[in-house]
This record gives structure tokens, C-alpha cells and sequence, in this order.
């Protein structure tokens, strides 16, 4: 039986985040290894372990034997109760909402999607509480383990003050989301960059687990990246740190919607990539997958479209692997529909191999397509996240 269900006490010290942190996303780890990898001591360990133990998050394992010379007592590690507590994640898109209800490892457990009429503020919100409160009806442990919701959004956002200061797909300036959303839905909201939740979810509970530092970036109407350095997100003086969208790698060409010339969004991006195939073959009405159909059937102007798009990110996440130094850059987004013609990834390493400047080129590049339940999933990681971390 779990414990009765509360709220952790918050945290107190760095010593119980990182001892917290560890087991969520490395565990099972013993005191022992934890005492190794961080530098506190064993009794610094046991103390932060315990109140999560207490509280039912964290549970020891049956300890395993030690055989050898200078052998100690068995080690019984710590592992996460992953259903101690449910978490609400959800993607709000121009006219779509994406949600997931996860465990504290942010594995989905179930997953909707529901459209938008309106992306009006109060249109949104309401729709979100109607949204959420069914995602949680599905079980009802969830309704009563689940007191996060994090929300995933295009654009600037101040996820310290839950404040969307501008999103260009909604249209909306200074919208106090969390706020919003917590009267709503009763439930303590975290607002992130939808880009900067995906990279949360990669850093505890994906390809970046391991990795002090790592880049992902994004491929889809725009161009996004998050960056990790040091083990923590980066988010710069004005939010847009790690920005590789508007690198310009194309010359003079073709003209970007921020004004700039030759950028990679303006190359990579689905919507300027696929009004370049249409024009490659004078099909005002082709779509992505006939663009793509086209590409393996040897249409060599459509292939010269992928080429050209493949190169540009090679070349963009090769100055981010010059500037920054990351051991990997996630390559990720609705990427999959470009993966189907099989040279992008070919072309884009080769890009990267051939700008990358000197142990640079070591840099593992990583293409994982995902689907917008993972973008929600982020969202729930990054209200995994706040609940656990200073």
C-alpha cells in the first residue's frame, strides 16, 4: 500500500534534489554510488533519502550481495515508486489540444487529443479544464495522485512567472497562463517553451540522460533548440539562447520572415521546404508525402529540395557543436516525414562532419522523429521537474 497521499515537503537543501533527482532518473542507485557520483557522504545521503522514502516517492530494493576482498554490508538501492504521483501534461497548439497523464518516470499512461474552435484566452483555458479533468477521469487514481499540470507553448515564455509573453501561432501577448489554468483546473500549473519541455524530457527521461551537456533541436514549421549545459537548461538573458533558426547558411537565399536572408528556417522549415518541392515540380497542390513519394521515385528537383534542407541543419547544428561543445545534438520533431527519404540523415551528418571545427566533429548526432504526445509528455516532465528541483 502506498502512503496516504500528500505533497512531499518541499525541498529544503541542494542535497535533497540532487539525491531525488538521481534516482528518478538514473535509478536503482545505492546510497553508496550515490555518495560516489555527487561527493556527499553516505550520512548526508540517508538523510536527504529519507523524508521521500517517508513520504512513499522513493523505496529500497532487497539488497544485493558483495563478495570480495573488503566487502561491506549488502547494498539496498533506491528506486523510484513511479505511481506515487500522476502528472498532467498538455501541448497547446493553434487549434489543437495535445495531453498526457504520466508517472514520475513521465511514462504516458493515456493520451487524447481535442480541437480548438478558438484560440481566444478564455476559449483555450475552459477548453483545457473540460480536457484535463477527462484525461483524469480515466482512472481514479489519477484524480487523486495528480496535482501538476504542465502546459507546453510556442513562443516567448516566462516560466518563472507562468506568463506567455508572446506566441505568434496563437496570437497572444502577456497572457498570464498558469495563473489561468490553476484557477481552472484546481491543479498547480508550470508554463515552459514547448522546445524547452521537449529538451527537459530528453535530459531526465531520454537521450540525455548521462550527458552534462547536449543539444536538441527541433524541425517543424519552425526551427526550434534547447540547450543543456552544465546539467541545467539554458535560457540566456532574453530566453533565446541556443537559437539556431535563423543562422544564415543559404547566402542570400531564400528571403526569411524575420527579415534575414539564407536562414535555416527558411530552408528547413516545413512550410518553405515544401513550397520549394512544389515549385521543383510545378504542383501548386503537392504535400509532404508526395514530395517524399516523389524523392524515391528519383525526382532529382525534389531531391535537391530534401538535400538543400538536410544541409542547412548539418551546418546549423555544426556551429552550435563549435560555439557550445555538447557531447550529443537530438535532432527531433516532425523530422519523420524527412527521415522516410532515406539520404536526409546521410546529408545532414555529412553537412555537420564537414563544418564541424576540429573534436567538435566527435559530437554524436541523434535523429529521433516524435509526435506531439511527446511534446506533452514534455510538458509533464518539466512539472515533474519543478515539483522536485530547487
Amino acid at each position: 500500500m502506498l502512503a496516504s497521499v500528500r505533497r512531499p515537503e518541499p525541498l529544503t537543501s541542494p542535497a535533497a534534489a540532487t539525491v531525488f533527482t538521481m534516482v528518478l532518473t538514473q535509478g536503482p542507485v545505492s546510497r553508496v554510488e550515490i555518495a560516489r557520483r555527487t561527493g556527499l557522504s553516505s550520512a548526508a545521503v540517508t538523510k536527504a533519502a529519507r523524508p521521500f522514502i517517508e513520504a512513499g516517492y522513493l523505496r529500497e530494493m532487497e539488497a544485493t550481495e558483495r563478495s570480495g576482498p573488503g566487502a561491506g554490508r549488502p547494498a539496498s538501492p533506491l528506486e523510484i515508486r513511479p505511481d506515487r504521483e500522476f502528472f498532467t501534461g498538455v501541448k497547446i497548439t493553434g487549434d489543437e489540444l495535445i495531453g498526457v497523464v504520466t508517472d514520475l518516470r513521465a511514462q504516458v499512461l493515456v493520451s487524447a487529443r481535442r480541437p480548438l474552435t478558438s484560440a481566444a484566452v478564455g476559449d483555450v483555458v475552459a477548453a483545457l479544464a473540460g480536457f484535463v479533468a477527462g484525461l483524469l477521469a480515466e482512472s481514479p487514481s489519477y484524480g487523486e495522485r495528480c496535482h501538476s499540470l504542465g502546459l507546453a507553448v510556442s513562443g516567448d515564455v516566462d516560466r518563472a512567472h507562468g506568463v506567455v509573453r508572446y506566441s505568434p501561432f496563437l496570437g497572444w501577448r502577456q497572457v498570464p497562463l498558469a495563473k489561468l489554468a490553476a484557477e481552472a483546473t484546481g491543479l498547480a500549473v508550470t508554463v515552459e517553451n514547448d522546445v524547452k519541455s521537449l529538451t527537459v524530457a530528453e535530459q531526465w527521461f531520454g537521450e540525455g540522460i548521462g550527458a552534462s551537456s547536449f543539444a536538441l533541436v527541433t524541425v517543424g514549421v519552425g526551427i526550434g533548440c534547447g540547450l543543456v549545459v552544465n546539467d541545467r537548461l539554458v535560457a540566456g538573458s532574453h530566453g533565446v539562447a541556443g537559437e539556431i533558426a535563423h543562422i544564415p547558411v543559404g547566402g542570400q537565399d531564400p528571403p526569411c520572415h524575420c527579415g534575414g536572408r539564407g536562414c535555416v528556417e527558411a530552408i528547413a522549415g516545413t512550410g518553405p521546404l515544401l513550397e520549394a518541392a512544389r515549385a521543383a515540380v510545378g504542383d501548386a497542390e503537392l504535400t509532404m508525402e508526395g514530395a517524399i513519394e516523389a524523392a524515391h521515385a528519383g525526382d532529382e528537383a525534389v531531391r535537391a529540395v530534401f538535400a538543400r534542407a538536410g544541409h542547412a541543419i548539418g551546418l546549423a547544428t555544426a556551429a552550435m557543436a563549435n560555439l557550445v561543445g555538447p557531447e550529443r545534438i537530438i535532432v527531433t520533431g516532425d523530422v519523420s516525414g524527412l527521415t522516410c527519404y532515406g539520404r536526409f540523415e546521410e546529408l545532414m551528418t555529412e553537412a555537420f562532419a564537414g563544418q564541424a571545427f576540429g573534436a567538435a566533429a566527435d559530437c554524436r548526432l541523434i535523429l529521433r522523429p516524435r509526435t506531439f504526445e511527446h511534446w506533452a509528455r514534455g510538458a509533464a516532465a518539466v512539472a515533474i521537474q519543478t515539483l522536485f528541483t530547487l
